[in-house]
């Protein structure tokens, strides 16, 4: 079973705003419900030899999405997670399939003890986002964006890794070169940002955000695409991306992941400069802990 086409849906409300439509990409509905199914399904298809399995590390999203991948080709995939994953997202990397081993939070610690396990049972890596198949697998998305509206202007984009980023980026050069793609990021997770305007890879160090699914660091085959072909990158507070997770849950009636909540915040933030024009927005997942949601009450800041 591959990943999925999925709806491309046009928001009244947001249109209204934008004074022009407004488009979401609901990856939220893809397999595993997270735009990563994409990557590691390419990634997977990819490889040569299979016979010791795969292994990454994972907040989440990529872990269930290669476990999907892994078990769909009757290998294992062993998935490295930082103790402070939701538990959402480790009981998917379970439902999967996945074998899951914890380690300290932070990127550093993640790839200590992945090639720790990596030593023992020489299984393929296949990481969550700098990798070429991946970024291929990633690119599918924006790709489909393109396939059935022509005249986007702004495509806003979470970046964490830049997987996503970097393939949307490179699906708009082929497929839609007037459409300028923005990256969409935490200002608590900022290292995309200063790379971007610094030229530099810059490290991430240990990010604090809600948006869990973005506090993994740039891979130097991201940056430099996104170095070369992303318009720009804005960053939106705690703050910002709370109301926007709570609008969109309440009044979208959408569930996302606090992480898929930024280009909307960002949307919201930057309205001077695409107002008017067409605009797709990503969301990227809807693997989050229900007993969480926002209030309905703390939706109202938002517009």
């Amino acid at each position: 079973m591959s990943p999925h086409h999925t709806p491309l849906l046009k928001s009244p409300l947001l249109s209204k705003l934008n004074k022009a439509p407004v488009y979401l990409k609901c990856e939220n509905m893809q397999q595993t419900n997270s735009f990563k199914a994409r990557g590691a399904w390419q990634a997977i298809h990819a490889l040569k030899n299979r016979s010791n399995g795969v292994i990454t590390h994972s907040s989440g999203n990529h872990g269930a999405a290669l476990s999907w991948a892994a078990k769909a080709k009757g290998i294992d995939a062993h998935i490295v997670v930082p103790e402070n994953a939701p538990p959402s997202k480790i009981d998917n990397i379970k439902r999967y399939g996945g074998i899951v081993h914890f380690c300290a939070a932070g990127l550093d610690a993640r790839e200590e003890k992945m090639k720790d396990i990596q030593a023992q049972g020489n299984q393929v890596f296949i990481p969550p986002y700098n990798h070429e198949d991946v970024i291929a697998g990633q690119s599918t998305c924006a790709r489909e964006i393109f396939s059935e509206v022509k005249d986007i202007q702004a495509l806003l984009v979470p970046v964490g890794g830049g997987g996503l980023l970097s393939g949307s980026a490179i699906a708009a050069r082929d497929d839609s070169p007037k459409t300028n793609v923005i990256g969409c990021e935490p200002t608590e997770a900022d290292d995309a940002y200063r790379s971007f305007h610094s030229g530099n890879l810059e490290h991430p160090g240990n990010p604090n955000t809600m948006a869990d699914g973005l506090r993994t660091g740039l891979g130097d085959i991201t940056f430099g695409y996104i170095k070369s072909l992303v318009h720009d990158i804005y960053t939106v507070s705690e703050e910002e991306i709370y109301q926007a997770w709570a609008f969109v849950i309440h009044h979208l009636k959408l569930v996302i992941e606090p992480s898929c909540a930024v280009p909307f915040a960002v949307w919201k933030s930057q309205l001077h400069r695409w107002q008017g024009q067409p605009v797709a927005i990503i969301i990227t997942g809807g693997n989050v802990n229900l007993s969480n949601l926002p209030p309905h009450q703390d939706s109202f800041n938002f517009i």
